[in-house]
């Protein structure tokens, strides 16, 4: 029972939603280093096919971009559609993509929540309903089907800043990511990571601002790195991660044990 079997996820096929920056693409390149085959997706055209030609020269896995905007029911169909033209199988689906909306609460808009609730809780539903048939098919033949939803802290504690669409949409998230771990077959697992504060587009200007707060709250006394993702991503893909579903996984330095610090 060696680590590399236990974390391994050569030659599997992944997607990653919101994968051209950020998270999502801390996330695919850790996927890419060891050696699977990376989809990644967003409505950014441009910063998906430059991150996918980055990840492929680095290897040894590869990374194809796929553009979509995946708060629309449809581009999610076509996107699901897309990926079963191309391959037999779909191993693991990281459901990463989302939106924050911040603004004093009374001025917080109600096109905010109509907005968040879409992307990050409805488009998950919707997306990982038309790669199911995949997801199964990856786990009958290869022994991994796998769906890990990027969740948030905020989702678990009160948060300090004023995000109330967001916060409330990462909660449902992660009661979704129990209910379908309860209605898919036994050797599909779908988990969730509640991640702290990691360096993204949607975090950047709260860290430009105030970092070394943050930083200096947590136990941990930093922010999130791609390693701190990418190796939960790998854990929850691998043998290692197999007894694991339904479950919300704190990646966050310590934040839920400090949320009235932050």
């Amino acid at each position: 029972m060696d680590a590399s079997s236990l974390f391994n996820v050569k030659d599997k096929v992944v997607l990653v939603t919101g994968g051209g920056r950020g998270v999502g693409e801390m996330i695919a390149e850790t996927y890419v280093a060891n050696g699977a085959k990376v989809y990644i997706s967003s409505r950014d055209a441009k910063a998906c096919e430059a991150t996918a030609a980055e990840l492929t020269a680095r290897g040894p896995g590869k990374c194809i971009a796929i553009a979509g905007d995946l708060s629309k029911y449809d581009e999610c169909q076509r996107l699901a559609k897309e990926i079963g033209n191309r391959e037999e199988v779909l191993n693991v689906l990281v459901n990463n993509s989302g939106a924050t909306w911040g603004a004093p609460l009374a001025e917080y808009p109600d096109a905010a929540f109509t907005k968040l609730f879409t992307l990050n809780v409805q488009r998950v539903f919707t997306l990982t309903q038309a790669l199911l048939p995949m997801i199964k098919k990856g786990a009958d033949r290869d022994g991994v089907g796998r769906v890990i939803n990027i969740g948030s802290v905020n989702g678990l504690t009160v948060p300090a800043m004023e995000t109330y669409a967001y916060s409330s949409s990462k909660a449902a998230l992660h009661q979704l990511t129990r209910h379908l771990a309860m209605q898919v077959p036994g050797n599909v697992t779908v988990n969730a990571l509640a991640l702290g504060p990691f360096r993204s587009k949607m975090m950047k200007a709260t860290l430009d601002a105030a970092e070394q707060h943050i930083a200096g709250v947590l136990p941990s006394q930093r922010i999130g790195t791609p390693e701190d993702v990418g190796a939960a991503c790998l854990w929850l893909s691998g043998r290692g991660g197999e007894w694991v579903t339904g479950t919300i996984v704190p990646i966050d330095g310590g934040s839920v044990a400090t949320p009235s610090r932050l």
